[in-house]
């Protein structure tokens, strides 16, 4: 077996050449590696586990404009009840507060493109602000005139000023729009976030709406309100690094003529209803319990369920194109809109009422969430908020009119028997949403903020 030479094997050999000393070394040269550092054991990077809506708000702004928009969208749950409230403790009707509410919301769905349009072209901050404060005058004039017993056109008119109120979510879900323009799934958990804010405001805008109504005095809710709403649009328009900029000239045709887009709003219409009409009669259904006070917890039972199905729902990855799960949202919905009849009618018991408006409202933000994506598909380039207030606009107009039926049933009929508007609303909305026709191509826009889960990416 050869042997590997040994140190000895190759001496060192000595020279001299002129005057210089020469060594020549023969031994063989090993080159060591050099050492790794050892890992250390049993030691793994540390893990933060974050949910879709952590990473929303890491990107630099909008937690900022996030809440200011809170503070404004707050009032829009509470403006309706306290009307309602003030209204009919003082002139002692029903039908005449509904009415009023209806005029002013059927006011706000006339004027709210215009203003939307004029956020579109010209900022949301510099349009905004303005619009809030004659909004505001509105609200004021509303308090004067039943706190010291104008005559009842006068309500009208007062309620009917409040129609510039702009759209916060509407502006809200157009900046996520422009922040998040290249992040379809981000852009779908901001879409259902933004649903459930809706809700939560819904849920707890009633229960404060009563709460000052019925421990200060009747015109408390109004005021606190309309404080509310101008301390929130000024701190949302004061965040100008998020604002998407403005659309000075658009060759892009009205929202309205888009495909698909009217059959799509006649749905929201019909959605509306369902809303307005379970607002006034729950209301009314409360009263004759002898429970007034209590109508704004129950009423934010249905909210509190809908503010939890869309945290859900924003949360998981939707399957299938939006024009198919839309109709089927509407489908539960209109099933479950029975089961405040049912409880009404067999029990009589505000709180069972409030067990089935809480589970009726689960279908409720999955519904709103999926009718949204479908609007911001088909609305054009540069006129997004002008689009989603258009589907607000519907939304508000079918809140009047089930406002109004709701009312004109509890003072003929029964509160038990409005409670047969909701249901009939959700069917009428599921079968205008069976004619929707299907987008054909590619979004209008690259601004879209819903789930297209069936657009190519």
């Amino acid at each position: 077996m050869p042997q590997q030479p040994s140190e000895h094997a190759f001496p060192l050999l000595l020279t001299a050449t002129g005057d210089s000393l020469v060594i020549a070394d023969f031994r063989p040269r090993h080159r060591q590696a050099p050492r790794r550092p050892k890992a250390p054991r049993h030691q793994k990077a540390p893990h933060r586990r974050t949910t879709p809506y952590h990473r929303l708000f890491t990107i630099p702004g909008t937690r900022a404009f996030t809440v200011g928009n809170l503070l404004a969208r707050l009032p829009m749950g509470m403006f309706s009840v306290s009307a309602v409230i003030m209204i009919a403790g003082s002139r002692g009707s029903y039908a005449l507060a509904g009415a009023v509410t209806a005029t002013g919301l059927a006011a706000t769905a006339l004027v709210a493109p215009w203003t939307a349009r004029l956020v579109d072209r010209h900022g949301q901050a510099r349009i905004a602000v303005p619009a809030t404060a004659f909004a505001l005058l509105g609200s004021v004039a509303l308090l004067l005139c039943v706190r010291f017993g104008a005559p009842d056109w006068t309500l009208f008119a007062a309620y009917a000023a409040t129609a510039t109120t702009p759209n916060t979510g509407g502006m809200s879900r157009a900046r996520w729009a422009h922040l998040l323009r290249d992040d379809p799934a981000a852009a779908h958990t901001a879409n259902s976030f933004e649903q459930a804010a809706d809700e939560l405001c819904f849920m707890l805008g009633p229960v404060c709406a009563a709460f000052l109504c019925g421990t200060f005095f009747p015109e408390a809710g109004t005021l606190v309100g309309g404080v509310l709403m101008m301390t929130g649009v000024l701190i949302f328009a004061a965040q100008r690094s998020t604002e998407p900029p403005p659309q000075p000239r658009t060759p892009s045709r009205s929202p309205l003529l888009a495909a698909g887009m009217p059959p799509l709003l006649l749905c929201f219409l019909a959605t509306g209803a369902v809303f307005g009409s379970m607002e006034v009669v729950t209301i009314a259904f409360a009263d004759a319990q002898g429970h007034r006070s209590a109508a704004g917890a129950v009423l934010a039972l249905q909210a509190a369920g809908s503010c939890v199905a869309g945290l859900l729902y924003g949360a998981r990855k939707p399957t299938g194109p939006a024009e198919r799960r839309h109709p089927s949202c509407l489908a539960v919905m209109t099933a479950l809109m029975t089961l405040p009849l049912l409880a009404a009618s067999l029990t009589g018991s505000l709180p069972a009422l409030a067990g089935a408006l809480l589970l009726a409202g689960a279908a409720t933000a999955p519904t709103m969430v999926t009718g949204m994506a479908l609007v911001q598909r088909r609305t054009p380039e540069g006129r997004l908020n002008e689009g989603m207030t258009l589907a607000v606009t519907g939304l508000l107009g079918g809140i009047a009119c089930g406002s109004a039926t709701g009312g004109w049933l509890v003072e003929h009929i029964s509160a038990t028997a409005g409670y047969g508007v909701p249901i009939a609303a959700a069917g009428s909305a599921l079968a205008i949403s069976l004619t929707v026709p299907p987008a054909s191509g590619p979004p209008n826009h690259r601004q879209s903020l819903g789930p297209n889960s069936d657009a190519p990416h």
